[in-house]
């Protein structure tokens, strides 16, 4: 009966009503609200289905409001056009409230809309009417402009790119959309609701706005940025404007505007990688680079003074002039300083070759290559580069000097060499002119052919074959030549192609007869031979191995101590079938690397022959002709045993008597702090006002005393242990006091402590064991602990006493002498100091980590020297 009562109430009332959930489904609507609209959506229609106008008069346009509205609040104002445009436009106001909600149900919406068509005589009217009547009231008109001005504001709101919050006494009012998004927060999540829960979804944003509390009370303003990550987002940063409203009152309103700033940020970032590459190009590059302002060198790259052979420090400040040397001769490249400077202010750039000044006093060439910074502004400088032409420019120097040279060593030649050029003949040498029974004026600007035989076939002058030849290239014939004084002989020739002076086709032809040749392989096989027989009576071991197989072809007598078997019969054996598997699967390796290489390749092997340890220098050398892969291997080996054992012997010499120098030297450093503790002692004899000062300091030398002491009998780090145990007995003797020593753990004897950390902690140790001595019971002993595990090492010192009420070791500044001494010494990286009350007694602890104290290492067992591989077998 109730629900038939409410339907027929909903029907009957005369406004437009309109029912929807939470979801946006239309649940029902009166006839009023047909009327209104032609007609009346079906009910379980979505919204965001129906007309602009619909969406906007139930503010489903901006859903952000209606989920902040709440029961019993006031409504929601809408404004909206239907039928705009035509002869039936008219203006519809709308107020939406919300239902109570009902456990277990969507929320639901009541949307009423006025129809404020009355008014519509004001768009027909020329005239603006007026907007208030005659009690001062505002008439319907000015409320559709509000209606209308906070309709575009919302929209506004929801369409601006930033994220905007207003907040009234901590309490979040309204928010976009575009601000929950930036936050990662659900929509409506945190509409109404108190600023703490804003903060608790990121404590960066909670220090943000703690820290702009301050700043809204004096200033009414805070900027700041901050980094949010959002769940299932990447990282973003924004910018957060906070601005105070209002007068400064008690409540305190103010909008918080989020401007997304990560595009800002990366290039940012990017630009900053960029710079960071261009100083490292600017400092790794090998080209010597300077930036050059009114004359000065502002600044310069390592490798331009690696250049100039200057200190890096002091290129700044530097004129570039100083740079050059003006006294030599220039080319035509290099130009003075002002002709340099008015071209590179007319052109932007200069480009030349200039004499550096070296400090081993010859003059350095180097290619410079000068640009102005900023073409348009001369004063902003310029960047000049520096590239070493050294070589070069004296190898052009000497061109035509070397081509003399080169003239004169082919003078000296028994091969006859003549060159040919478009004109003919253009040079002979001194064995070519002998060869042809005249002088060169006799054949300048002949052909070849003068010197020819009358065969039509002959080299000099059928020379076609000389097209096909590229530079470089050469081609071998044999003919006979007919000289001057008419003697008919055989030659060997080559034709080579070459370019001239000017980049001419040149032809060389190298000639010689056959007697000659003949005579020289003569010579050749009597060589040989002469070889062969220094390598068979050499001391050293020689073998010639197939590069195929690695099979031996040839080896020498004395190759009988490396192979352990006669030459003869090592001929086609592989190198494990001499040497054995191991061995000989090394030997090949070596082999192969050295023909892949097609390089000598150096090793040097060990191997036990009975009780004693051989080594052997091998090298590898590949055989090969010309441009073609190595078909011979050559060993040579050597036995260097007895180099090797003297060079150790050498070694463990040197570094024994260091060790005897450094034992010396620690000693005698010790009885000098002995002998200085002891003139202190006296001192405070004499002397009892400062005899408790004084008693301090002998303490502290006589604890690095101590530890050179330990130093004189050890090699390399000390023990941990025996420093420890060396100032506790230091301490007892000076005080005449018992101290108890307790180490626990196995591996106490392997720690160990650098030698830049030894006297430091030696001086904590002493004086932490003598605040002890001075601030407990003297009826009682000390008890010191040395507490080991496998990562750190602790020291607890124990004595009966009580810690001044709010004692903090942290607090103690640092000082000469006690805690602060104690304070500034310890590593601050590698240690920890505490100090607690136990009952009766006063704890102190020390915690020693790594890298400040370490476990003894594994011993282990060298390799070879670099560049060399050593093996180990057994004979």
């Amino acid at each position: 009966m109730t629900h038939r009562t409410d339907d027929a109430w909903f029907d009957l009332v005369p406004q437009a009503l309109i029912e929807f959930d939470e979801h946006g489904h239309l649940l029902r609507s009166n006839a009023a609200f047909a009327g209104l609209f032609g007609k009346a959506p079906a009910p379980g229609a979505a919204l965001s289905h129906e007309s602009e106008a619909l969406q906007r008069l139930t503010g489903w346009d901006a859903p952000l409001a209606l989920i902040g509205l709440a029961p019993g609040a006031p409504p929601l104002t809408n404004l909206a056009c239907i039928d705009e445009g035509s002869p039936n436009q008219r203006y519809l106001r709308s107020q939406v409230h919300a239902h109570p909600a009902v456990p277990g149900q969507p929320e639901r919406f009541l949307c009423v809309v006025h129809d404020t068509n009355p008014l519509a005589f004001v768009v027909q009217t020329p005239k603006p009417p007026d907007f208030a009547n005659t009690s001062g009231e505002p008439s319907g008109l000015m409320e559709f402009d509000q209606d209308q001005l906070l309709h575009e504001l919302r929209t506004i709101l929801e369409s601006s790119p930033a994220g905007i919050a207003y907040l009234r006494d901590n309490i979040l009012v309204r928010c976009n959309r575009r601000f929950e998004r930036m936050l990662g927060l659900s929509p409506g999540t945190l509409t109404g609701q108190h600023l703490d829960a804003l903060l608790d979804s990121d404590p960066r944003i909670r220090r943000v706005v703690d820290q702009s509390t301050v700043e809204l009370q004096n200033t009414g303003q805070f900027e700041s940025e901050l980094e949010i990550v959002a769940p299932g987002f990447p990282t973003r940063w924004y910018a957060l404007s906070v601005r105070r409203i209002g007068p400064r009152t008690d409540t305190l309103e103010v909008i918080a505007v989020l401007s997304d700033i990560t595009r800002i940020r990366s290039q940012q970032a990017q630009l900053e990688a960029l710079g960071r590459d261009r100083d490292l190009m600017f400092t790794m590059s090998g080209v010597g680079i300077a930036f050059v302002r009114d004359g000065l060198v502002h600044s310069a790259n390592p490798a331009l003074a690696s250049l100039l052979g200057l200190d890096h420090q002091d290129m700044a400040g530097r004129p570039l002039a100083s740079l050059y040397i003006t006294d030599v001769d220039t080319s035509t490249l290099a130009r003075t300083d002002d002709q340099i400077l008015a071209q590179l202010g007319e052109h932007g750039h200069w480009q030349g070759e200039r004499a550096l000044r070296h400090p081993r006093g010859t003059p350095l060439w180097a290619e410079v290559n000068l640009r102005l910074v900023k073409p348009d502004q001369p004063e902003e400088g310029f960047i000049a580069s520096f590239v070493n032409v050294d070589d070069r420019h004296r190898a052009e120097q000497n061109l035509t000097l070397q081509a003399d040279r080169t003239r004169a060593i082919l003078d000296s030649v028994f091969v006859g060499i003549v060159t040919l050029d478009s004109g003919g003949i253009a040079w002979m040498n001194r064995s070519a002119r002998r060869m042809f029974g005249g002088d060169l004026p006799d054949f300048l600007g002949h052909p070849l052919s003068t010197v020819a035989t009358p065969d039509i076939d002959h080299p000099f002058r059928l020379t076609g074959y000389l097209d096909d030849l590229l530079d470089g290239q050469s081609h071998t014939f044999e003919c006979q030549v007919m000289g001057r004084d008419g003697r008919v002989f055989w030659v060997v020739g080559n034709a080579v192609v070459t370019l001239g002076e000017f980049n001419e086709r040149q032809i060389t032809y190298a000639l010689m007869d056959i007697d000659r040749r003949r005579e020289a392989e003569a010579l050749t096989v009597e060589a040989q031979a002469t070889l062969q027989r220094i390598i068979e009576m050499a001391p050293m071991t020689i073998t010639l191995c197939d590069a195929k197989t690695l099979t031996v072809i040839q080896a020498n007598q004395a190759a009988s101590a490396f192979m352990k078997i006669e030459p003869t019969k090592a001929a086609g054996l592989t190198p494990e079938q001499i040497h054995g598997e191991d061995r000989g699967r090394q030997l090949r390796a070596d082999m192969l690397r050295a023909l892949d290489s097609a390089k000598p390749l150096q090793r040097e092997y060990k191997f036990e022959q009975g009780s004693a340890v051989q080594t052997w220098d091998v090298s590898y050398l590949p055989l090969s002709h010309d441009g073609q892969t190595a078909d011979q291997l050559l060993l040579v080996a050597s036995d260097v045993s007895e180099q090797r054992a003297a060079e150790q012997a050498r070694l463990e010499a040197a570094i024994a008597q260091r060790e005897m120098l450094v034992k010396e030297v620690h000693h005698r450093i010790k009885n000098n702090l002995q002998g200085v503790a002891g003139l202190l002692q006296q001192i405070a004899a004499r002397k009892p006002e400062v005899a408790s000062a004084i008693s301090e300091v002998v303490g502290q030398v006589q604890a690095i005393a101590q530890v050179y002491g330990l130093q004189v009998g050890a090699g390399g780090p000390l023990r941990l242990k025996n420093v420890i145990e060396a100032i506790a007995q230091s301490v007892q003797r000076t005080f005449s006091r018992t101290i108890t020593l307790v180490v626990e753990g196995s591996n106490a004897s392997e720690w160990q402590l650098p030698e830049a950390e030894s006297i430091p902690i030696a001086l904590s140790l002493n004086e932490l064991l003598t605040n002890a001595h001075k601030h407990g019971l003297a009826a009682e002993a000390l008890t010191c602990s040395m507490i080991c595990s496998e990562q750190q090492v602790c020291i607890e010192i124990r004595n009966t006493g009580v810690l001044p009420e709010g004692f903090n070791v942290h607090r103690v500044p640092g000082g000469v002498s006690g805690l602060g001494l104690v304070r500034a010494l310890l590593p601050r990286r590698s240690s920890k100091l505490s100090m607690t009350q136990a009952g009766e007694q006063v704890v102190t602890r020390i915690e020693l980590n790594p890298p400040g104290i370490s476990l003894v290492p594994t011993p282990h067992i060298l390799g070879a020297p670099s560049g060399q591989q050593i093996a180990l077998w057994p004979q």
